[in-house]
């Protein structure tokens, strides 16, 4: 099984692009692990915040494929401590067959049509962060999750 990570936009600012790099090479020691950037949407000045969802949402459909089980990453999700969230992670990684998604959406979050078809939403925090921010705690956390099932003193109790 594969876990990927989806998301609106490329990270634009260097020390956060550098810290994502090093968590994703620190991960490949424990899982295949994917990120795919979705392009920003192009003259979103022109459009309302429905309408960059929808168009969003229809690029995000497009990249997911056939069996995959798909997390979207919101604010209204199931919040877990790391420990819950390794051990979700495990269950997950025996019982999914293809590919774990996770979706991190754009400014406005997810469309119905999107919200739709996931399997289910999961929060990191009742705060908000920047969509930058996002990845880096995601993918350390995910870091911080296969640590934490190998037995590794990376994560404290």
């Amino acid at each position: 099984m594969k876990i990927a990570l989806l998301m609106i936009g490329k990270t634009d600012t260097r020390y956060f692009a550098e810290a994502i790099n090093e968590y994703k090479s620190r991960l490949a020691h424990y899982v295949p692990f994917e990120m795919q950037v979705i392009p920003d949407i192009k003259n979103v000045k022109n459009l309302s915040e429905s309408q960059q969802k929808e168009r969003e949402g229809e690029i995000l459909l497009k990249a997911l494929q056939t069996g995959d089980y798909v997390v979207l990453l919101d604010e209204r999700g199931k919040e877990m401590t790391s420990v819950q969230f390794a051990h979700y992670l495990e269950k997950k990684m025996n019982t999914t067959p293809r590919r774990l998604v996770f979706i991190i959406g754009g400014p406005y979050g997810f469309s119905e049509e999107v919200y739709q078809m996931a399997n289910e939403k999961l929060s990191l925090s009742q705060m908000t962060f920047s969509h930058q921010m996002i990845r880096i705690l995601f993918i350390e956390q995910l870091y911080r999750a296969m640590t934490i099932l190998n037995g590794e003193p990376y994560h404290h109790e």
